[in-house]
């Protein structure tokens, strides 16, 4: 097996262990049967064993900004782009709900994650706001961030423990979101609900 392939193996099965346990007692040999090697593959794959998590987090925040960013590079008006991105996140959140439950159990509490937040939506806010696209002011920035972050994190929770559909969750809640943001009604309706793209794969070194 490539040292590549071994550690994807190896942080996918480290998501779905921390996604279910958190990060406590996460053992090496735990780690290697869930991901079906040998303990010394994991040695020889991964360089501490203990910054496993921060690893993995990082990881994957920086897969889904790429993935976000070129998924919608086509989409000129930041308010679409800001609407397919929370949507994505929670269209993901069903179709990997191991990576689902990873990603709100710890978005509020990992440096990394946190930042998936205030990355491509921050920019996206901010050109918006350039456009004259919302009504809020500057000092309610931090506020706007934090609902949409808030926003997108519950809706997921709502998909991957089955009490909506993605896609049905995902239009009321970016909805009512680009309505608080000053977005007419109509037209928040009508973003939220548009054809969403696919979510585009992207290689991360």
């Amino acid at each position: 097996m490539s040292p590549s392939r071994a550690q994807a193996r190896i942080h996918d099965a480290a998501l779905q262990l921390f996604a279910e346990k958190g990060t406590e007692d996460l053992s090496v040999t735990e780690l290697a049967k869930a991901a079906g090697i040998a303990r010394g593959t994991i040695y020889n794959n991964i360089e501490s064993p203990e910054s496993l998590f921060e690893d993995v987090a990082g990881e994957l925040a920086t897969e889904m900004h790429r993935r976000v960013v070129e998924s919608y590079a086509t989409v000129e008006d930041p308010v679409e782009r800001l609407a397919h991105g929370m949507r994505f996140h929670i269209r993901r959140a069903h179709d990997e709900p191991a990576w689902g439950r990873f990603i709100t159990r710890f978005a509020f509490s990992n440096a990394p994650l946190e930042a998936m937040w205030t990355g491509p939506p921050m920019r996206d806010v901010l050109t918006g706001m350039a456009l004259g696209r919302y009504d809020f002011s500057e000092a309610q920035i931090p506020a706007v961030l934090a609902m949409i972050g808030g926003t997108s994190v519950a809706t997921m929770v709502l998909v991957v423990e089955g009490h909506r559909s993605w896609r049905d969750a995902g239009a009321d809640s970016v909805e009512l979101v680009l309505r608080a943001m000053g977005i007419d009604p109509k037209e928040a309706r009508t973003i939220a609900c548009s054809d969403l793209p696919p979510l585009l794969e992207v290689q991360v070194s």
